[in-house]
């Protein structure tokens, strides 16, 4: 059952107000290093009901008058194409999308900063290419010992040889497409610079998990170790922070090993540092909106389960660690949590059983699960895509949506015109064939109205399955799980 946990008004307006005072701190320039997603921050929005994906970017909206923003690009991943896994799209081509999308929102993109520069072919061609674009392309190059040498980092070999980027507002949003891309790094070089103009500049870090002000052990601080498993982040206590004032705070392994280097960088750059432990740099205002803990743990939970199911597949895939699934289940014991907590597991591996083929289950907001298995003119996904829309809808079982003499043209044309193999429709053919019913059928129009119903309800397959459909779920807002396991034999599953 879906019960909002989080406040997202209020989260807009104490972040923005929380923001503004870091830059009033710092006499009026701050350069805040964005970690996370921006736009499409889905894990926060599944753990924190009630969360909205695009918070965070509606906040920076509040403060687009005063803000401009760095998207910074390790070099390195443009010459090896590296890929975003949940977009499927290279770090290159999206850093086009990511200023696309701050423009939409009436945001300034003011540069792109390419890190630890080599002259990488790919990357020199990339930058003929942005700039062909119309937009400031910098370059920022490797120093040797980063960032532990904090001689050479703090010298005009080090942050010195470095490009200036020239900024024109108080706020300077530094992002990235992905991890490892160098906005700390951006974010010091450009103070370092600022502070030799004779221009006063701060720092600040913007991280929404872990949240600082909750349990070590809470739920949500868990699913936040479970969705970065890959990463090895432990979430732990801030030593420096309990020792400068007495207080408990959470943070993370990777801060709180560089507090000590980052504190000398600030002593050696500004004379003294402004922050006495890693939860000083942070403004993350997400833990003052949980307005229902009980809702947020739950929600906690079962994202939990959910990363530990997307890892064994991934296992499966060949593209994850065994390693990955132990610590998972590690934090699932930390949670007492099992995997019999997701109901939708136990009845779509049962219908599988029952029919020798594979199924889907979809357990809807009031809590019915309806289950889908696979037929000569459906896949088990469309199957239980209907089933639920019927459901909701208050369709008798026995009504079918979309007739035989509709599916069959569909499935000739797949087979006979377009050479596919697998005659069933798939989730994004139902849709269109049942969209097309709805202009003169009264039961498919009232089952469209039910889709947006769907959003956030818990779906769980028996096999993996394939893009299209897995696009689709996301797309619908679902919040899908699969068995480990493929529906064939075959070593090429595209």
């Amino acid at each position: 059952m879906f019960k909002i946990g989080f406040d997202n008004d209020a989260y807009l307006k104490n972040q923005s107000e929380k923001i503004q005072e870091r830059i009033a701190k710092f006499g009026g320039k701050l350069y805040l290093e964005f970690g996370g997603k921006l736009f499409d921050d889905h894990h926060a929005s599944r753990v924190l009901p009630g969360f909205a994906p695009d918070s965070k970017i509606r906040m920076l909206e509040k403060l687009k008058d005063k803000a401009e923003v760095i998207i910074a690009i390790n070099a390195g991943d443009i010459e090896k194409n590296k890929v975003r896994g949940d977009l499927g799209i290279t770090y290159d081509m999206d850093v086009l999308r990511l200023i696309d999308a701050f423009r939409g929102y009436g945001l300034f993109v003011s540069s792109v900063v390419l890190t630890r520069w080599q002259d990488q072919p790919s990357a020199i061609a990339y930058q003929k290419k942005l700039e062909g674009l119309g937009l400031k392309v910098y370059r920022h190059y490797p120093i040797a010992g980063y960032p532990g040498n904090i001689p050479l980092v703090v010298s005009d070999e080090g942050y010195g040889k470095n490009e200036f980027v020239e900024t024109s507002r108080e706020l300077v949003v530094v992002t990235a497409p992905g991890p490892g891309s160098g906005k700390m790094a951006v974010c010091l070089s450009q103070i370092y610079h600022e502070n030799k103009h004779g221009v006063k500049a701060g720092y600040a870090k913007f991280e929404t998990f872990p949240i600082w002000n909750i349990p070590l052990k809470h739920p949500v601080n868990l699913a936040y170790e479970a969705a970065t498993a890959d990463l090895n982040d432990v979430n732990m206590i801030d030593p420096f922070h309990l020792e400068a004032y007495g207080k408990t705070t959470i943070n993370y392994n990777r801060d709180v090993e560089i507090f000590p280097v980052l504190n000398a960088l600030f002593q050696r750059i500004l004379g003294e540092s402004p922050y006495k432990s890693p939860t000083d740099m942070g403004v993350n205002m997400a833990g003052n909106c949980i307005v229902d803990d009980a809702a947020v743990c739950e929600a906690a939970n079962a994202e939990i389960i959910r990363r530990y199911y997307e890892t064994l597949c991934q296992v499966r895939k060949g593209n994850a660690e065994k390693d990955q699934v132990y610590k998972l289940e590690l934090l699932m014991e930390q949670a007492h949590i099992s995997v019999t907590d997701r109901k939708v597991v136990a009845a779509a591996v049962q219908k599988a059983e029952e029919t020798n083929a594979p199924a889907v289950a979809i357990e809807l907001k009031d809590g019915t699960i309806v289950t889908g298995k696979t037929t000569p003119l459906l896949g088990a996904s469309s199957a239980a895509l209907l089933d639920a829309l019927k459901h909701m809808a208050g369709i008798p079982d026995e009504v079918k949506l979309l007739s035989p003499m509709v599916i069959e043209p569909i499935q000739n044309l797949k087979t006979k015109h377009l050479c596919h193999t697998n005659p069933r429709l798939h989730t994004d053919e139902v849709l269109v064939a049942l969209s097309i019913c709805a202009l003169t059928d009264y039961n498919a129009k009232i089952a469209m109205e039910k889709l947006a119903e769907l959003r956030n309800c818990e779906v769980h397959s028996s096999v993996i399955l394939s893009q299209v459909d897995r696009g689709v779920f996301r797309r619908l807002g679902v919040n899908l799980t699969t068995e480990p396991a493929y529906q064939t034999s075959k070593l090429y599953h595209g």
